[in-house]
């Protein structure tokens, strides 16, 4: 019973945002319009829960390029008014469109010259009138079976708030290079920032031998250096093939000689190569897609560089820096 209900509040919400694909017309270029051309800030505001959504689209407008911060409508009437800039553009959070502390100040910023999006699911409220661009989010029901609690109505003003976050990225040309600079802590800000060059492995911490070596050599540097791999190189330093941990238990059990064969004739040849200029994620995604834990890496002549393991970028959830 339980996951039938579960199953049926999703697919209200769900319902609740496709409904948004029917309302979205003119004003919501006119928003995006607004936003464009402000030289300064994006105002989020609304009260209880629509406020939180307010919160959560300030936040996302952030990192996405729009600089924007949330104003309660209450505290903004009791002196965080002076906080506003008349070049600002304030976009409102109301699904009644009727919220009497949020339109007294919406009052306020319309005789300041502040230009006003308004964001309800009624087109026809105080707050829409007010507004120079009105974003409508009527949902069909709110998940809630008593009608009461806001449910459907803020996934859809959340899934708004993303429309208008993803376009305005769109437009302003933001790249993943800004997204870093918007995040130079935490693990996703980790993981797009780092190049691989500043986690691999160098010099003598490699473990590689060249195509003329024997098996024994081979498995004795396998172990030595306990990376569970060992690579292959020729005469100039490109990388010819890989022999692993599961290939060296397959010459045990078919009782290989060690001493009198050699590693060319072994290994698995042309292993998967990246650049030192490769990110970090996409080396992790590289990993992932092939169910490889060693990925060799090459400079621009295809010499071997370095040495990525799949431990170096997941070790403990952090990236270990090689220093």
């Amino acid at each position: 019973m339980s996951i039938e209900q579960a199953k049926e509040v999703l697919k209200t919400e769900a319902e609740g945002i496709l409904a948004l694909l029917e309302q979205i017309g003119p004003d919501f270029d006119k928003a995006i319009d607004l936003i464009m051309s402000c030289p300064s800030r994006v105002i989020l505001t609304g009260i209880g829960k629509s406020g939180l959504i307010g919160q959560k689209i300030a936040a996302t407008l952030n990192s996405t390029g729009t600089a924007s911060f949330f104003l309660h409508p209450v505290e903004a009437m009791h002196g965080d008014l002076g906080i506003v800039d008349p070049r600002d553009v304030v976009l409102a959070i109301s699904y009644s469109g009727e919220t009497p502390e949020l339109n007294l100040l919406l009052n306020s910023l319309k005789n300041r010259g502040v230009s006003i999006i308004a964001m309800t699911g009624n087109p026809e409220s105080t707050m829409a009138k007010l507004a120079d661009a009105v974003l409508q989010v009527a949902v069909p029901k709110e998940a809630c079976p008593l009608g009461l609690a806001p449910t459907a109505s803020t996934t859809a003003a959340l899934a708004m708030g993303d429309a208008l976050a993803v376009v305005l990225l769109d437009r302003k040309k933001f790249k993943e290079c800004d997204f870093r600079k918007n995040h130079p802590c935490g693990s996703l800000g980790e993981r797009l920032k780092v190049s691989v060059s500043e986690v691999m492995i160098t010099g003598e911490h490699i473990p590689m031998v060249e195509k003329n070596t024997s098996l024994r050599q081979a498995v004795s540097i396998l172990n030595a250096k306990n990376l569970g791999a060992v690579l292959i190189t020729d005469e100039e330093q490109r990388v010819a093939g890989i022999i692993t941990d599961g290939d060296v238990r397959r010459m045990v059990a078919k009782d290989l000689d060690l001493d009198t064969q050699y590693v060319e004739n072994h290994m698995t040849p042309a292993p998967k190569t990246i650049t030192k200029e490769l990110l970090a994620a996409d080396a992790l995604s590289i990993m992932q897609e092939h169910e490889i834990t060693i990925l060799p890496i090459i400079d621009d002549q295809g010499h071997l560089a370095g040495l990525l393991h799949l431990h170096d970028l997941i070790g403990k959830g952090e990236f270990r820096f090689m220093v």
